[in-house]
This record gives structure tokens, sequence and C-alpha cells, in this order.
């Protein structure tokens, strides 16, 4: 119970600030292009972009490095990141920039008397994985974009140089995790005043360490993060602070090209992006079980549609539990993701009543056919047919805590999310088996699920989200809501949320449900946690028509759509 609070807590923190319900997504309509962010000078960077003769790669990079700066407790070049890139030519391109574990990492570097000690992997320099968001944004922009890369971090740089006002939001995250920052000099004398205190509204945050980070890299390369005077530094300060990687961990990453996954879903192509990521194999396997049953009879936000629905996420949140990794150590089973294993599993749903749901299921050839070796989303497009899904992190409120000095960089604690004990929970309440024990140059499993939907082969929806593991959930609800109920994507993002991950055996779920399906799930046996707001999910889809690009943001939160 400890643990689901945490969790609650932890995705709905300052996201209750700017709820309500009835509240209406954010959107904005064009002909030339769209794109969907968490804050509006990261959409305006992102539109700017395509104004100056970009594509919809260079808006979502744009954006991506812009979201670092303003946005950086959730993401920047210190953390990683997933892209699903669906090109004009209709090629689907995936880009790996999860981080990976340091060289000298082991198994059991977080037990202490037998026990996995979360401090250890959630503050501080051990829980620190070598970022690869940097490298995926520069692959993207160098291999698929239209602009210089250069010039995108260029601007990035002069935001971060320049500023920004701090608002209710920014606040809410900065006040949660003060007693942490005070432990390191740097964080604190970047975000936090004189006395030791958040930086409060209104003040003006700027960051000029950053700045001088994102030019040298625009003037000397990705190279100079990777193979020069960044990585010695972080090194050095690792090593007098009890962290494991160097200089060299810095050297030896490089962001992977995956195989994206591909299934169907009434009549729809669904595209989500492989492991590392748990993200795309559950999407698709829930979707699949789905297709057994007829939602739209039930209804959207009925007591049968959230049970059936919670149903399928309990049997595939098991399987992520035993089966999902880095494919790269371990065999994940293509399986999953099969038609004739999601009839197997929706067989197993009750509609009476809440089912337990003991262990694992098991695929056919489940070792032989397998996938080759806090958070943000933003989605874009563009009119020649690029669209975009990118899904950032840092992991939790400000990562690790970690900025070393002259950097402005906050560095991740990705660590975390692997199983630094089978069986143990970490910091959002999921468990992990062998599959994800950490290991030198591993990824670790990821919730990310950037998705892009095609129908006849046109693209029609990108979409992701943030909040842990409910970003697996918030995502396969957009494309239910989508798809099975034809909603528009402004009330698509609108209407009730819920999650379930197996473990802890609760239903999380918005209390906007209504309180007759909310006595209905009781009565059929299920534990609810009922919260005010759940997540934040961002999107682009075509109009029903096929004649505008619309982008739409999560109204549970302050953010921005933009569209020309």
């Amino acid at each position: 119970m400890q643990v689901a609070r945490k969790l609650c807590g932890a995705l709905a923190f300052c996201l209750l600030i700017f709820s309500g319900d009835g509240a209406k997504a954010d959107s904005a309509a064009g002909k030339q292009g769209a794109i969907a962010t968490v804050h509006a000078l990261a959409s305006e960077a992102g539109l700017r972009a395509m104004r100056r003769g970009g594509n919809a790669v260079d808006a979502a990079v744009a954006a991506g490095l812009t979201l670092g700066v303003v946005d950086g407790f959730n993401s920047g070049i210190g953390g990683g990141c997933f892209i699903l890139i669906r090109r004009a030519n209709g090629r689907i391109v995936a880009i790996d920039g999860r981080e990976t574990a340091p060289a000298t990492a082991t198994r059991d570097m977080y037990l202490r008397d037998g026990k996995a000690d979360p401090q250890l992997s959630q503050t501080g320099a051990l829980a620190v994985g070598v970022p690869g968001a940097l490298a995926a944004y520069e692959q993207a922009s160098r291999l698929y974009g239209k602009l210089p890369f250069r010039e995108i971090i260029e601007a990035a740089a002069k935001i971060a140089e320049d500023g920004f006002q701090i608002d209710p939001g920014y606040f809410a995250r900065l006040n949660s995790v003060v007693g942490d920052l005070r432990r390191f000099d740097s964080a604190r004398e970047i975000f936090l005043t004189q006395n030791g205190d958040a930086r409060p509204v209104g003040d003006w945050l700027k960051q000029a360490d950053l700045a001088k980070t994102y030019r040298a890299i625009g003037e000397q390369g990705v190279d100079w993060f990777y193979r020069g005077a960044f990585a010695r530094d972080n090194e050095t300060w690792m090593r007098s602070h009890g962290g494991l990687f160097t200089a060299s961990d810095f050297a030896k990453y490089s962001a992977k090209s995956r195989e994206p996954i591909r299934t169907t879903y009434r009549g729809c192509e669904i595209i989500g992006f492989p492991p590392p990521s748990s993200g795309g194999v559950h999407v698709a396997q829930i979707l699949n079980i789905l297709e057994h049953f007829d939602l739209q009879s039930m209804g959207a936000s009925s007591a049968d549609f959230v049970h059936v629905v919670t149903e399928a996420m309990k049997l595939a949140f098991a399987d992520r539990a035993h089966w999902l990794g880095d494919p790269d150590f371990v065999p994940v089973p293509r399986g999953l993701v099969a038609k004739n294993y999601a009839a197997k599993l929706a067989r197993q749903v009750r509609l009476a009543r809440a089912s337990l749901v003991s262990d694992h299921g098991e695929p056919e050839r489940a070792q032989q056919d397998v996938f080759g070796k806090h958070t943000t989303h933003f989605s874009a497009a563009d009119a020649d047919g690029n669209w975009v899904a990118c899904t950032a992190t840092i992991n939790t409120t400000y990562g690790s805590k970690v900025v070393v000095p002259g950097t402005g960089v906050v560095l991740n604690n990705e660590m975390d999310d692997f199983s630094a004990q089978p069986g143990a929970a970490n910091f959002f309440g999921l468990v992990g088996a062998e599959a994800n024990a950490i290991a030198p140059g591993k990824r670790p499993l990821s919730s990310m699920s950037p998705t892009i939907v095609l129908k006849r082969g046109k693209p029609i929806l990108s979409v992701g989200a943030a909040g842990g593991p409910t970003i697996i959930s918030q995502t396969l609800l957009t494309i239910v809501y989508t798809i099975d109920f034809g909603m528009d994507l402004e009330s698509a993002l609108a209407t009730a949320r819920f999650h379930h991950q197996w473990k802890p055996d609760e239903l999380m779920i918005e209390k906007k449900i209504g309180d007759e399906v909310l006595r209905e799930l009781e009565r059929r046996g299920h534990k609810l946690k009922i919260v005010n707001s759940l997540g934040a999910a961002q999107a682009v889809a075509t109009d029903p028509r096929g004649k505008a690009l619309v982008g739409a943001h999560d109204p549970r939160l302050h953010g921005k759509a933009a569209a020309w």
C-alpha cells in the first residue's frame, strides 16, 4: 500500500494543480504541421523549426532540446528517449536512446544487508545511467531532418541563457524535491534560493551553464559530450562521489536502431516501440486481447468497459514482470504480441468478476522466437507525411538530483528502472525478474510507449504519455477511445483514465468516471485507488476529413499544441 501511495503521488502531484473535471484538451489545427508538448516554449520551438524549412523530425528534436531547458525536471540530455518516426516515404524508424548501465555495474550493487536500498538507485551518483537522449536526437536530426543540428540546439541554448518564468507547475515539482536538491551544490545553485528554498513562482530561471553546454555541443558536435570534456568532467565528479560510470562508458554509448513492433487493431495498423520498451509490446498485447470484446457496445467509461480493459492490463503487466528486458541481453518472446496468444488470454477474462492473475503466461516458442538483440512525450507531424512520436525522460523528478559542476545538465536516475532485486518493487511499484536484472552496458526496461497509428497505410495518430507505468495505459486508452468510440483527439485525451499494473493489485481510476461506475467496479471485486488526475498525454492526429493536422495537449496540466 505504501508503494501504491508513493506511485499515485508521484504521478499526480503537480497535475492536480491544473486538472479539473470537464477540462478540454488544448488543441491546434493546421495544414502544414502540428506539434503538442507539455510546454508552450517547446511547442513554439518545434513550430519555428518547421517554419524555417524543417520537417516534423526537426520540430521534435527542437522540442526535445527545449524541454531539457524549461521542463528539466522531466527530461533532458542527461537522460534518455525513444523516437518513433514514420517518414514521408512510408518507412518506419525506431531510435533507441535509452540509458545504459556503467561497465562496472553489478546485479547486487544496490543491496545492503541482503535487501535493495531504494535511496541508492534513486538519488545520487550510483543512480545515474549513461545518458542517451542527445545521441538519439542528433541521429534523428542528421539522418531524417532537414535543418543543421547546430541551429536547432543554438535556439534551445538561447532560451537557457535568456531564461523563462517559473510557473506553478514547475514550482510544485521543484518544491517536492527540495530536500534532495539541497544535497548537491550545483543543483542547489541553479534551482534553489540562497536560503535553500524552491525558487518561487514568477522567478526568472536562467541556466548559463546549460546554455554553455548546448553551445559546446553545437560547435564541436556530440563527440564533445560523449568523448570529450563533458565525459571527462563527469568521470572526475563520479570518482569523488562514489559513482561508477567513466569517460569510457560515455565513449562506448551509441543510439540503436530497432525494428518497430507492428500489429493490427480493428482495421488499423499500430506501430509501437520494441524492447527495451515494454510499452510497445504491451499496448499491442492488450489491444490484441481487446479485439475479442465488443467495446463499442459497452460504452466508453462504462463499468463493463473499464472491467474488461483492466483485466487485459493485469494479464499484460504480469507478463511484463517476467519476460521483459533489454533484448540484447535476454530473450524477449515475440509471441507476446501474437494474435493466438491474445486469444488464449482473452478466454481468461471473466465479465462478471475481477480475476486473480497469479502468474505470467507463456507464449508459443517463448525461448526461440525473440526480439533481436519521469518522463515527457511530444508528437509532431508535417504536410509531407513525416510523423514523430517521442518519449523522453530522466525518470523521477529531477532524476538523480545530480548536476556535475559547470555543466548545467540534470542527470537521470534510470538505474532504478532495473530490478535491483528480482521480486522487489521500484519507485513506481513495478516488479521485475531476472530479465531486467542489472548488467554492464544493459539498458533498463522502460514503460515509454511512443506509438503511431496507420489506416490504409496513412498515419492518423501519433500518441504517447508521461507517468511511469501509466504511460502504457494512457497510450492504450487514447487509441481505444479514438478507434472504438470515434472520439476526436480533444475528447479522447479528456476522457476518464484508469490503470492496473498487476502488482500491487489495485485499480487506479479517475474519480470523474462517476460514483455509479466506481460502486459497480467494487462490487465486481476490484480494489480501487481513486485519484483526481492520472497522467499526461500528447498527440497529433488527422482531422476527420483528412484535410488538416491537429495537435492536442492533455487537459490535466499546462502545455501547448501548435500548428500552422
